[in-house]
């Protein structure tokens, strides 16, 4: 079998090591240390915008502490991005909320701003104001950043910003996970830079940062002995991962260049053909890291869909994935309210992510490409041979209509014959 081509794998820069034996030769083996502090300032320093982070064991801790940071609690309501993946609401759930979801946009696949404020306004009137606003960079592609912060302004609801696929990302040139209250990063083993598992906290003050923390570390009181007056979480980063983190951040913007160059090999790979549309920034205000590279597919157009692509890959060693299920049909999430139409639904049933790996070589994206060629011709051909045969179908039918028309026509001329002759 062919060595297989993932969709997103680790890739390391060389200098991890380098942080993790620092760390051992110091017997900083805990969730503290000079890997998390430093790790902590390079992303920092990165984001820019005076932002303060908060190093965490998992992006999904992130999005919790940003939820009982806003105030989120049992009864309350959260409206969040339905096309995302589980990690955006479960954290909704943890806190005894119920996540509202809502329908995406076709220009970035993320929140709709119109179906957004359409929920705002409806739960409102049902007397239940929303505590806090989950909008999702899916796949590194921003959101209607803009629009969505005028809602939140507008109806004074906190927004939280899950950029955990878009680190690297920006929107008029400011990073994403800087605009909303609180920003969601993740370092998971598949994003585009990792610790192996992690996540981080994004604020805007270093008395949320504090408060992270307190709560990332089980919430311990200031005192000489184990004292809680709040309940805590063991959510801290781990030295030795944090200094997987350093060494990942000194190649990320290496990494952000290769995902895109994957992305301009999909875009060229598909140029021309009608039926695949590759998700692109919508306009110049747009960046995206391209952490996968996206398609949408229209049988009607190619000849195949979105199952005979990924089957073809498949039969291949190449894995791909089909894109987010919405949460609003997520069996677990059945009942929770949802707002808009079937925009993510349609994404979805015809959408693949396809391989967007920074490690991806030249001979991985020939087979890439060798995959999708053969798929192809096989179904130009295949619709050669259809067309053809409805073409013998029609023109036989046609003959044998025309011989049925000659044959009335002599039998008329016999009729005729026989009429003169008896008259």
């Amino acid at each position: 079998m062919k060595e297989k081509i993932w969709l997103s794998s680790p890739h390391m820069g060389g200098n991890e090591l380098k942080y993790i034996h620092q760390a051992f030769e110091e017997n900083w083996v805990a969730p503290l240390g000079p890997n998390v502090n430093g790790f902590e300032e390079d992303l920092q320093h990165f984001l820019g915008n005076g932002v303060k982070v908060s190093a965490l064991s998992a992006g999904t801790a992130a999005l919790h502490l940003a939820l009982i940071e806003c105030g989120v609690q049992a009864g309350d309501e959260v409206l969040c991005q339905s096309m995302t993946f589980s990690a955006s609401a479960n954290p909704i759930v943890y806190q005894g909320a119920t996540p509202v979801f809502v329908d995406s946009e076709e220009s970035t696949w993320n929140i709709s701003p119109a179906f957004l404020e359409e929920a705002i306004e409806d739960r409102i009137k049902k007397g239940k104001k929303p505590k806090a606003v989950v909008a999702v960079s899916l796949y590194g592609m921003p959101f209607k950043i803009e629009e969505v912060l005028t809602l939140c302004k507008k109806y004074d609801i906190p927004l939280v910003e899950d950029a955990a696929e878009a680190l690297g990302s920006t929107y008029k040139g400011k990073p994403c996970g800087t605009f909303g209250r609180f920003g969601v990063l993740s370092f998971n083993g598949n994003k585009i830079i990792t610790t192996s598992g992690g996540g981080a906290l994004v604020c805007h003050t270093q008395q949320e940062k504090d408060k992270a923390v307190f709560l990332s570390t089980q919430a311990r009181d200031n005192a000489p002995h184990y004292q809680h007056s709040h309940i805590g979480y063991n959510y801290r980063m781990s030295n030795i991962t944090a200094g997987i983190g350093r060494g990942q951040m000194e190649v990320l913007p290496q990494r952000i260049e290769a995902r895109r160059k994957m992305h301009a090999f999909y875009a060229d790979l598909f140029e021309g053909i009608e039926g695949i549309k590759l998700l692109t920034e919508p306009n110049e205000d747009y960046f995206c890291n391209y952490w996968l590279s996206a398609i949408t597919i229209d049988k009607t157009k190619t000849g195949f869909d979105r199952e005979d692509l990924r089957l073809a890959f498949l039969e291949e060693n190449i894995e791909t994935r089909p894109l987010w299920k919405p949460m609003h049909l997520q069996p677990v999430f059945a009942t929770a309210p949802y707002y808009g139409k079937k925009t993510c639904e349609h994404l979805f049933n015809n959408g693949l992510c396809l391989p967007s790996g920074s490690n991806l070589t030249d001979a991985d994206r020939e087979r890439i490409k060798g995959v999708f060629k053969k798929l192809f011709i096989k179904i130009q051909k295949e619709l050669r041979f259809f067309y053809s045969q409805l073409f013998l179908s029609i023109k036989y039918k046609f003959m044998k209509y025309k011989f049925f028309h000659l044959y009335l026509k002599q039998c008329l001329k016999h009729i005729i014959h026989i009429v003169i002759a008896l008259w």
